[in-house]
C-alpha cells in the first residue's frame, strides 16, 4: 500500500486539495454550518478515492456487464428520483438516506464517462460511421432525458458537453460536425418553444441583456460582479466580505463561491486558483496521453472534459460570459454528490497513472 501511494502523481493531488482548502475556507467565512458538512464529505471522498486507486479499471473494462451495468444503475437512479423521490429546490434529483441527500446525476455523470470510455476505445477508428454517432448519441439521450424531466436543464447540458466532447477527441471528421450543429440548433429552437420552462428563458435572455431586470433574473450575476470588483488585489479579509456577510450575494456556497472567494482574497488568490485548476486540467490530459490503454486514456480525456465544462459554466456565471444553469465549481463548490463524485473520478485517474509503462 505504501509503495503505491508513493507512485500517485503528488502534484494532481496538491492541487484538488488545494482547491478543496479554498471551498472550504470560503464556507467557514460565510456558512460555518455547510463547512463541518463538506469537510465531512472531504473525508469520505478521500477515503474513497484511495479505496479507488486500488481498483484496476483495465481490468474491469475488460468486462461488458461491469462498465454499462454501472451505467444501467444510473439510469435506474435517475428513474427513481424523478418519479418518487421529494422536490427539493424545485427539482426532483435528489434520493434522501435519513439527513443526507445524494443527487444522482453526479453519478450519472460518472456513469456516462464510463460507458463511453468503453464504447470510444472500441469505435473510435469507426466513429463517422452513421451507426456508430448513434448509438453514442443514444448513451448520451437516455440519462438526460431524465435529468431534464427532473427538470434539471443545467446538468442535461453537461451531459451533452460530455458526448460532444468525447466525439471531438476521438477524431469525428469535422463535416460531421457541422452537420451535428445545425441539427442541434434545430432541436435548440423547438426546445426553446416546447421544452423550456419560463424561468430558464428567462435567464437565457437576461443573460443577452446583462441591464434587463437588475433586480430579478439579473440579480444574482450583478451581486457576484460586485463582489469581484470591490475585492481589489488582495481581497477584504476572512469574515469581511461585504456580499457574503450581509446576504448580498444568493448561492454563495454553490453557483457564486468563486465570487464569495474573491471578494474576501482579492484578485490575486482568484487568480492563483485558476491556475491551480487549469494545472488541474493540464495534469489529467498528461496522463491520459501516458495511459497504456484506449480505456484509461478516454476516462481521462472525458474527466477533464467534465471538469472544464463546469469550470467554464460557472466561474462564466459570476462574470456574466455564460447564462446562469446551476453548475458547481469543481471541488470548489459546496456539495457533498458533487465532491465525492469527483474524487471518485480522481481515485480512477490515479489507478490509471499507477499503471502505466514506465
Amino acid at each position: 500500500m505504501v509503495s503505491l501511494i508513493k507512485q500517485l502523481d503528488w502534484k494532481l493531488n496538491f492541487a484538488v486539495l488545494f482547491l478543496i482548502a479554498a471551498g472550504l475556507v470560503t464556507l467557514a467565512s460565510g456558512q460555518p454550518d455547510l463547512f463541518w458538512k463538506q469537510l465531512i464529505f472531504a473525508a469520505i471522498g478521500i477515503v474513497v478515492a484511495v479505496t479507488f486507486v486500488f481498483l484496476n479499471w483495465q481490468s474491469y473494462a475488460n468486462y461488458r456487464g461491469a462498465i454499462f451495468g454501472i451505467y444501467a444503475i444510473s439510469i435506474l437512479l435517475l428513474i427513481i428520483a424523478g418519479f418518487f423521490a421529494p422536490s427539493i429546490r424545485g427539482t426532483r434529483g435528489w434520493l434522501v438516506f435519513g439527513g443526507i441527500h445524494f443527487q444522482v446525476s453526479e453519478f450519472a455523470k460518472l456513469a456516462l464517462i464510463l460507458v463511453f470510455a468503453k464504447f470510444f476505445s472500441r469505435k473510435n477508428i469507426g466513429i463517422a460511421k452513421l451507426s456508430n454517432l448513434l448509438g453514442s448519441f443514444i448513451y448520451f439521450l437516455v440519462p438526460a432525458a431524465f435529468v431534464a424531466f427532473q427538470p434539471d436543464f443545467g446538468s442535461a447540458l453537461v451531459l451533452f458537453c460530455i458526448w460532444f466532447g468525447f466525439l471531438l477527441v476521438s477524431g469525428i471528421k469535422y463535416r460531421h460536425l457541422v452537420i451535428a450543429i445545425i441539427i442541434f440548433s434545430i432541436l435548440g429552437g423547438v426546445a426553446w418553444n416546447a421544452v423550456l420552462e419560463g424561468y430558464q428563458k428567462d435567464r437565457i435572455v437576461g443573460f443577452v441583456f446583462p441591464d434587463r431586470d437588475p433586480l430579478g433574473v439579473n440579480y444574482n450575476v450583478i451581486q457576484a460582479k460586485i463582489a469581484i470588483g470591490s475585492a481589489g488585489l488582495l481581497g477584504k479579509g476572512f469574515g469581511q466580505g461585504s456580499q457574503v456577510q450581509l446576504g448580498f450575494l444568493p448561492e454563495a456556497s454553490t453557483d457564486f463561491i468563486f465570487s464569495a472567494f474573491v471578494e474576501e482574497w482579492g484578485m490575486i488568490a482568484g487568480l492563483l486558483l485558476v491556475l491551480a485548476f487549469a494545472f488541474l486540467i493540464f495534469r489529467i490530459i498528461r496522463i491520459g496521453l501516458d495511459a497504456d490503454s484506449n480505456f484509461g486514456r478516454f476516462v481521462c480525456l472525458g474527466t477533464a472534459i467534465l471538469f472544464a465544462v463546469q469550470f467554464i459554466f460557472n466561474i462564466g456565471s459570476n462574470l456574466g460570459l455564460t447564462p446562469v444553469i446551476g453548475v458547481t465549481f469543481p471541488f470548489l463548490s459546496y456539495g457533498g454528490s458533487s465532491l465525492l463524485t469527483n474524487l471518485i473520478f480522481i481515485g480512477i485517474i490515479q489507478s490509471v497513472f499507477t499503471r502505466r509503462s514506465i
